[in-house]
């Protein structure tokens, strides 16, 4: 969420903030302003910031709407002022004001986010034949699309011709692109690396996946509702029996027990004083930034309290597994060289053919190679073979022929058959892992299997996850095998693997029927609709997309994994401050009321107590920042 720090009216509030509350410290430390100063200082403040807060409230109180939040703000103030509390009366409004604009902030870049996200799309598409771009609108299915390298691909459809890599992170977040060839899918919004390719469309532009996200995404948004809060709520029953009780106190006893009206009145006054909803307006929003203070000290951006709140009652959690769970790099994990080779022969010979190439695999063997100290083998007559790997002349290994791929690609030139090989391969299959066989000349020197590196915290967090009463499940888009291996390495029970966007969503709906509030954790567009559609929605925001991080509620700035089991206490610790702050408000607030009603109360006491709630309050709602 970004804060609007160009826009004059939400500085002026942020200055109205700091000068409020810097004057309602000074007050309780025995330096005020000056009489008769003061009234028109902090009147100018409350009327500056907070006067469409109590016109409404004046406006529900004409119209006997006696439930309205903006009904007790006005009572508030207007008591407060009335005793003489005037910084009080100020920091009460612009708190509440500067919540209030928060949260429409938070709505408004969550939007932004999706706007970007459709104007990124494609608009338009090259039509075979036509030799000019055409509307993606106008494109029925069956019609022949051709889409450059380096371009993003405009409709779901099947490749007619060429061959390529694609980018498909944007819908299901698989780090590595995915060689397709003639009869292949490929989808809306995914990225052409290499290949000229033509594609028959299958689906209109409304249809695609890449359409599903963003339908997806506006969906969640406008189905989810917030929650109404808790002082709302309070309102509708507290402000109608206060002003009862108050309009009682004065009448029974004046006008129909005949007593004196000045007391009477002076304890009328003092009710209203003392069920002013000082206390219990602050403690909520103390407490609140409180804990995002001291989240954001950790590397957390927590965009809202209600998040917070939302977080602490979370008992299942949707974990994306590229860049939540692993790194999203591919890393060489096994090199085992064959017939007789030697490691050193394996990788230099392997990293010389692939430092010609541009695939993440191939960048990662080099990488490999040079971390070894060995120096990849000198290479002529390159020459990529698409969806299979490359082939080239190793001039160290005396003019070889060598092949660095796939098994089909090494098998196929390569008449040695070796079941060692394919075992290998089987294998490392099952694991997860991406297989690249090196050969040259009449051997194969061996193979390097290539994984998604698992963050060393992983399994660490998600144990900490589940002592805590919450079960982590894996979401994830990547193949079934690269998950179970993940989830078994790190201790997930629960795995959705091979998923496209609206899938994760349909899961993440599942796990809302079981454990009634899941948060969901992911970093790319494809993780948005499920990320909106969970009760609390956490980005990886180091290596996560811009929409990721705009729609999610929180977002960890360093991608640490081991920040949730974090959240979850704070979260529980936040919600507990606030009812145990809530609940000492009220009780004193009966206490008083109660001594009103027998004629025990007077202004000097109401007026203690509740500066003195207030102060309790804030001191209890501050340790949360200090804490964890």
């Amino acid at each position: 969420m970004k804060l609007p720090f160009n826009d004059k009216k939400f500085i002026f509030l942020l200055l109205a903030v700091f000068v409020a509350v810097s004057l309602e410290i000074l007050s309780i430390l025995g330096i005020d302003i000056p009489m008769p100063y003061a009234p028109f200082i902090y009147g100018s403040i409350i009327l500056g910031i907070g006067y469409k807060v109590l016109w409404e409230g004046l406006q529900s109180l004409f119209r006997l709407k006696v439930g309205s939040i903006n009904l007790l703000m006005m009572i508030a103030v207007v008591a407060a002022f009335y005793l003489g509390e005037y910084s009080e009366a100020a920091v009460v409004i612009v708190l509440y004001i500067l919540g209030e604009k928060l949260e429409d902030i938070g709505i408004e870049s969550s939007m932004s986010a999706l706007d970007q996200l459709v104007s990124e799309a494609p608009q338009t598409a090259f039509v075979k034949g036509k030799q000019e771009l055409v509307p993606i609108e106008e494109i029925p299915v069956g019609t022949i699309v051709q889409v450059k390298p380096h371009d993003k691909i405009p409709l779901d459809g099947v490749i007619t011709e060429g061959e390529t890599s694609v980018d498909e992170s944007s819908i299901t977040g698989e780090p590595i692109p995915k060689e397709k060839s003639i009869g292949e899918t490929v989808f809306a919004g995914t990225l052409n690396k290499h290949g000229f390719i033509e594609i028959r469309t299958t689906k209109v532009a409304k249809d695609t996946t890449f359409a599903q996200i963003i339908e997806l995404t506006t969906q969640a948004q406008n189905n989810k509702s917030d929650a109404q809060k808790f002082i709302q709520k309070f309102a509708a029953i507290y402000t109608p029996i206060i002003i009862l009780l108050a309009f009682l106190l004065f009448v029974v006893p004046v006008f129909i027990l005949g007593k004196d009206l000045s007391v009477w009145l002076n304890q009328a006054i003092s009710l209203l004083v003392i069920s002013c909803p000082c206390a219990l307006v602050i403690s909520t929003p103390v407490a609140v930034y409180a804990a995002i203070g001291n989240a954001s000290s950790k590397g957390v951006l927590v965009k809202g309290g209600k998040y917070l709140e939302a977080m602490a009652e979370v008992r299942a959690i949707g974990l994306d597994k590229t860049r939540t769970i692993t790194y999203g790099k591919p890393v060489v994990s096994d090199i085992v060289p064959l017939n007789g080779a030697s490691k050193e022969e394996l990788l230099a010979c392997g990293a010389g053919t692939e430092l010609f190439s541009e695939h993440p695999l191939a960048q990662a063997i080099v990488d490999c190679s040079l971390k070894e100290g060995f120096e990849p083998h000198k290479i002529q007559q390159f020459e990529s073979i698409v969806g299979k790997g490359a082939k080239a002349r190793c001039i160290t290994c005396g003019d070889s022929a060598v092949f660095v791929g796939k098994w089909n690609l090494v098998a196929g030139e390569n008449p040695e058959v070796n079941r060692e090989v394919e075992t290998l391969i089987n294998r490392f299959s099952a694991e997860g892992k991406t297989c690249v066989i090196v050969s040259c000349g009449n051997h194969i020197r061996g193979v390097i299997a290539l994984t998604d590196e698992i963050k060393p915290e992983s399994a660490k967090a998600i144990q900490a996850i589940r002592a805590l009463g919450v079960e982590p499940v894996m979401i994830t888009g990547d193949s079934r095998q690269a998950a179970q291996y993940v989830a078994s390495q790190t201790g997930i029970k629960q795995v959705f693997a091979e998923l496209l966007p609206g899938g994760k969503t349909e899961i993440v709906k599942k796990l809302q029927a079981e454990y009634r509030k899941v948060a969901m954790v992911g970093d790319g567009v494809n993780d948005a609709p499920a990320l909106v559609e969970s009760d609390v929605s956490i980005a990886m925001a180091a290596t996560g997309s811009d929409t990721a991080i705009e729609v999610s509620d929180i977002a960890l700035m360093n991608d640490k994994l081991s920040l949730i089991p974090y959240l979850i206490r704070l979260s529980r610790k936040t919600v507990a401050t606030i009812k145990q702050n809530t609940i000492g408000a009220i009780g004193i607030k009966i206490l008083f009321i109660l001594l009103a009603f027998l004629g025990y109360s007077n202004l000097v006491m109401a007026i203690a107590a509740d500066v003195g709630v207030m102060l309790v309050v804030v001191l209890i709602s501050l340790r949360i920042g200090s804490g964890e």
